[in-house]
């Protein structure tokens, strides 16, 4: 896939991330940063970073419990792990941290 191809998949994602988080009902305070960069922030101060890798072509996930790298396929990112997919893996990471279910729904 071409850079820029990449680029603007990976943007629209995490523009569709950033709107699902503020809609989720869940305190997360979100900051976008320049470069394809989401910043987390939960009550209890702990961080998760989601981001696009142009190199690798993929988007990644750095959270309390690991780092996760997602590649895109068939129209939904999968974990290059365990072939899970990103919207399941965000919700959980992000469940996980603030202490309270956190429901993700893909607003397309």
């Amino acid at each position: 896939m071409e850079e820029s191809a990449f680029n603007a998949l990976a943007e629209a994602e995490l523009a569709r991330i950033e709107s699902a988080l503020e809609a989720c009902g869940v305190d997360i305070d979100i900051e976008p940063k320049p470069g394809g960069i989401l910043e987390l922030e939960f009550d209890n101060g702990t961080k998760m970073i989601i981001n696009r890798h142009t190199a690798a072509r993929e988007i990644w996930v750095a959270a309390k419990s690991g780092g996760f790298h997602f590649r895109p396929q068939d129209g939904r990112w999968i974990n290059t792990r365990d072939g899970a997919d990103l919207w399941a893996m965000l919700a959980a990471l992000a469940s996980a941290q603030a202490g309270e279910p956190v429901e993700l729904k893909r607003l397309d």
